[in-house]
């Protein structure tokens, strides 16, 4: 099997699950995030794609060691990658992802991507859509986090318990205790079908149905929508380094985004840029832990995946699965 990742933080340590059916893995640069422990199996690779080593990345994972500032973050983190994995062929690629061809991800069974740009992302989707190859991403913004799943159209099985019949009007009794361990366990199998993120990112909030379903909406995704915007107008996340003047243009992209979404600004309070600055590792942890987990059942199709956005807030310390797209 193949599978790309881009980058997270400390998340990798949740990741051990992913070993038990990742061949060959593709990562475009290590965060924590993604995944120290992958398959078992001789023939399975990891390839890491590169960043450059921050202050930040030094504090937010472990496969960096000490002293590696300015280096490039998959070469830099590669020694450590292959001790926890030492029956995986782990590789630095020292091109960035968007120098690749469509020809690179196709050979790939998944791809995660992380710290990406919108339009990286929605490109390197539409390309694994295409090609029937599983498509995952994901990021941690201080507080909050999210991972997105395409799985394209996605056959699974799920385990359902099937109990003996006990005779109607005996509740309790030695027909009962019987009919409870004599319970069967039979799989059976579901199909689901994904939309890509574009059209996830590109929800119309006009309609009476979207107008509905906005009040049950967490207001994450929104979030989501303005920390992707300010990634692509200043090709960072915001920074610590910069509170004041990324909190001003947080606000003000705030106001522009969900005003071009046809959405009140009172969705998101101004408080929100108080809890979105660096990669909180609790979070990552949390983030990682549920991106793997999907990662490992998406590939052995197995268990019913989160369709399509899970997103986790740190601050009420819950998580919630949205399914947002066209209707």
């Amino acid at each position: 099997m193949s599978f790309p990742v881009a980058r997270m933080a400390p998340l990798s340590c949740s990741l051990s699950g992913v070993s038990s059916c990742l061949r060959s893995t593709h990562c475009n640069s290590p965060w924590g995030l993604f995944p120290p422990c992958l398959s078992p199996w001789e023939d399975s690779s990891l390839h890491f794609l590169p960043f450059q080593v921050s202050q930040e990345d030094t504090r937010a994972q472990f496969l960096i060691p000490v002293g590696s500032l300015g280096r490039n973050r998959a070469e830099a983190s590669l020694e450590r990658a292959q001790n926890l994995n030492p029956m995986v062929d782990v590789k630095a690629d020292p091109e960035s992802v968007e120098s690749k061809p469509e020809e690179f991800f196709t050979q790939f069974d998944a791809v995660c991507l992380t710290c990406c740009s919108r339009d990286v992302m929605v490109k390197i989707d539409q390309i694994c859509h295409k090609n029937s190859i599983k498509f995952f991403t994901g990021d941690v913004f201080g507080y909050h986090g999210y991972m997105f799943a395409d799985l394209g159209e996605h056959e699974f099985v799920e385990e359902k318990t099937k109990v003996a019949k006990v005779s109607p009007g005996v509740e309790d009794g030695p027909d009962t205790k019987k009919a409870k361990l004599d319970s069967e366990t039979t799989m059976v199998k579901k199909r689901v079908v994904f939309c890509q993120l574009k059209e996830a990112l590109a929800v119309d909030w006009s309609g009476e149905k979207a107008k509905a379903a906005l009040k049950r909406t967490t207001p994450d995704y929104f979030l989501l929508q303005v920390l992707l915007k300010f990634r692509t107008d200043n090709s960072r996340d915001p920074s610590p380094q910069n509170y004041t003047e990324d909190s001003k243009l947080l606000l003000q992209i705030r106001h522009d985004v969900l005003e071009s979404l046809g959405v009140s600004t009172d969705l998101l309070p101004d408080e929100f840029v108080s809890y979105c600055f660096s990669e909180m590792a609790p979070v990552c942890a949390v983030v990682g832990g549920v991106l793997g987990q999907e990662v490992v059942k998406a590939l052995s199709q197995r268990d019913p995946p989160h369709n399509n956005f899970f997103f986790f807030d740190g601050i009420k310390g819950n998580g919630i699965v949205e399914c947002l797209g066209p209707s």
